[in-house]
């Protein structure tokens, strides 16, 4: 069974206080895009995960895949399979792409075996894997709280709109994007500055990170500059980094360095 796990980005991105459990409560707008990886799972005689693609980093712990394997066989004794992640999605980018393969791990065990698990189970154990994994398995809008695992529906007004990613092929780790955050409330209510068109959000909607890592990476930096001069009506940078956005009014030929990876596409939500 294939599947084909997406990026997301923020559309916003509030560090509000740190938790007595050394994670941050935070808010955002978690959007998903259509750049993919390519998921395929297949019963088999004996468990085995494999990858082809960027190459994933070997850090001593077990692919988030294979957790999300696990922790649905503990309680539903699911036979071997054969996982493989054709990775295409960048690592350490901001895009979710490690939670989004998870989460498209348990809906697939959950279609391939039929197990009959509703979206709100299948959360809960999305959760036990990652803050961000539950995002993925409505996959759709949604204004984000807590420790960015919680969720309210949100009506965004994208449609017909453009949307391009710029990935500037540099690795930026969340601890390093947090080490200068005072966390703090934001000044503009989230939720409601996203009603408002996009045109007006440059001045409203704000990602936390920005500061931060455009002190340490000013090419970074650079990609949003020129994101907005190239007709983008709202540009940020999501998550932690380093991938940056723009969403335009029309379709439009990104022109950034070929050392860069850019995907883009119109958005119908």
């Amino acid at each position: 069974m294939i599947s084909f796990p997406n990026a997301k980005i923020n559309l916003g991105l509030n560090i509000i206080e740190k938790r007595s459990d050394g994670f941050h409560n935070l808010e955002s707008c978690f959007y998903p895009t259509g750049w993919t990886d390519i998921l395929e799972i297949l019963p088999a005689n004996q468990l085995l995960f494999e990858s082809t693609g960027i190459p994933i980093p070997d850090n001593g712990n077990e692919n988030l895949c294979l957790k999300a394997y696990h922790l649905l066989s503990a309680d539903f004794d699911l036979p071997p399979v054969h996982i493989h992640l054709h990775k295409i999605i960048p690592i350490g980018a901001g895009l979710g792409g490690g939670s989004a393969d998870a989460a498209f791990t348990i809906k697939t065990l959950n279609d391939l075996f039929e197990l009959k698990l509703t979206a709100i189970v299948m959360q809960d154990y999305a959760r036990q894997l990652g803050s961000d994994c539950a995002f993925f398995i409505e996959n759709v809008p949604k204004y984000c709280f807590g420790k960015g695992d919680q969720f309210k529906e949100i009506d965004i007004k994208l449609k017909d709109k453009f949307l391009v990613l710029v990935y500037p092929n540099q690795h930026v780790s969340t601890g390093e994007a947090y080490a200068g955050i005072c966390p703090m409330e934001a000044t503009d209510n989230l939720q409601e500055a996203l009603q408002l068109e996009a045109n007006v959000w440059k001045q409203k909607v704000k990602n936390d990170f920005e500061p931060q890592v455009f002190t340490k990476y000013p090419h970074i930096a650079a990609i949003k500059t020129k994101l907005y001069e190239q007709g983008a009506l709202y540009a940020s940078m999501t998550g932690s980094g380093s991938t940056l956005f723009g969403i335009f009014d029309q379709v439009v030929t990104p022109d950034f360095s070929p050392a860069y990876t850019v995907y883009s596409q119109p958005l119908s939500i």
